[in-house]
């Protein structure tokens, strides 16, 4: 009898056994879900799914919604689903547990779900929110924007300085200014 314990699931393998405890559906992850919870979630997966074309898949612990990247996913815990919602802003709301940044543009919301009433407005809005953010262009990150360049200061004639000329001109200030501290 040859084989070794899963270092992830601690399961036994025999040896030749195929075993992948990584791959998971999301039949597996809400089997075991209470009925109020199962409700929630089939809710929340049809309020999802009207928002338009996207990928549902499992990973891990969490069932993903996804259209060029995840915008939000949630996890079945045994007695909520803890839902995380990706908007390109902190929201304060008693139904938001916890807001973390979860990149330059992008706010993660946590929050927790008990039962498919609490599938409505704010939180399909916030879905909604989520979902058309891959829409959007991209917004500036704050600190990234190059600095306004100066008008290059004219001559008498209204002609630009040469570079040179404003170099020679700046020293000559500075010099200027040492003397007078001098006296």
């Amino acid at each position: 009898m040859r084989g070794h314990e899963c270092y992830h699931c601690k399961q036994w393998v025999e040896e030749g056994e195929t075993h992948d405890c990584w791959t998971t559906t999301e039949g597996a992850l809400t089997r075991d879900l209470p009925e109020d919870l199962r409700d929630a979630w089939e809710r929340l997966r049809e309020a999802a799914s009207e928002l338009g074309e996207q990928r549902i898949y499992a990973s891990h612990k969490s069932i993903m919604f996804a259209r060029k990247t995840c915008y939000f996913f949630v996890r079945p815990k045994r007695s909520f689903l803890e839902v995380c919602v990706f908007l390109g802003r902190p929201l304060h709301h008693p139904r938001i547990r916890r807001v973390e940044p979860s990149s330059k543009t992008k706010f993660a919301h946590m929050i927790q779900v008990t039962h498919r009433d609490e599938v409505e407005a704010p939180l399909t809005e916030w879905l909604r929110e989520a979902y058309g953010l891959q829409d959007a262009p991209p917004l500036p990150v704050a600190g990234t924007r190059a600095p306004k360049k100066q008008p290059a200061k004219k001559t008498a004639k209204g002609k630009p300085r040469p570079a040179k000329a404003k170099a020679v001109k700046r020293a000559k200030k500075t010099v200027t200014k040492k003397k007078t501290a001098r006296r």
